[in-house]
């Protein structure tokens, strides 16, 4: 008996590197995780539309299929963290945006703090995105940028509203 990963095909394979790629914006020539979080701004406009037990079911429902989607499309690359999976910067975005009502000016200003923070990785995001080496990692590192910014934003909009 072997161990070898047998990656998944046709249809399988396909929704995985879907999901997993946010919808094909991770396969940007260019800032794929900028991308990325690009489909955050929809799914805050229509998350922030549920109640809050909806809106957490719906966070903790993308989280686990960030975990999933990032370990099998990292098997599939070859890379744990390869720059074309990018449902992790989904996932981080609408941590920043959490229960908040949706205007374009929290959607922006979340989206500049959240891809600062998911940028310079400080503690333990950084800590996830060099020891954890899989699904987990992948996404826990933007979960924590997520955090940051969810602090920054709420301060910004503290202060200046």
């Amino acid at each position: 008996m072997t161990d070898r990963y047998e990656p998944p095909q046709g249809l399988q394979r396909k929704l995985i590197l879907l999901i997993s790629s946010n919808a094909g914006l991770g396969y940007a020539p260019f800032a794929p995780g900028t991308f990325g979080t690009l489909a955050g701004i929809p799914c805050f406009y229509y998350l922030s539309q549920l109640a809050f037990p909806l809106q957490l079911l719906s966070l903790m429902t993308i989280m686990f299929l960030s975990f999933w989607a990032s370990e099998e499309a990292g098997k599939i690359y070859g890379e744990a963290d390869d720059g074309r999976i990018v449902i992790d910067e989904l996932i981080g975005y609408l941590v920043a945006v959490a229960f908040l009502p949706f205007s374009w000016s929290t959607a922006l200003l979340g989206f500049l703090w959240f891809r600062l923070f998911d940028i310079i990785k400080p503690p333990p995001a950084n800590w996830f995105d060099q020891k954890m080496k899989n699904g987990v990692g992948v996404t826990m590192d933007d979960l924590v940028a997520g955090v940051y910014a969810l602090v920054a934003l709420r301060l910004c909009l503290t202060i200046f509203a």
